[in-house]
């Protein structure tokens, strides 16, 4: 399997994930103060919301792209 048949699976995938979830969360971990053996940090949680059509742009082309190897091989 080519590269570009693999990327072209990825973005469908991703895409279709966009489309059914909508958003994700990723949680950070920052480090606020440092006072001797003391330390405070801040975990904080971040939504992103993927728009609809990011996920239907990254399924079109990873289509785009299966057919352009598919007709190159």
């Amino acid at each position: 399997m080519s590269v570009i048949k693999i990327m072209a699976i990825l973005l469908i995938i991703g895409g279709l994930l966009g489309l059914v979830y909508g958003q994700f969360s990723y949680t950070r971990e920052t480090q606020e103060a440092k006072l001797g053996p003391l330390e405070l940090s801040v975990k904080d949680t971040k939504t992103v919301n993927v728009p609809v059509w990011a996920g239907v742009m990254s399924i079109v082309a990873g289509g785009g792209l299966l057919l352009f190897a598919s007709k190159k091989g």
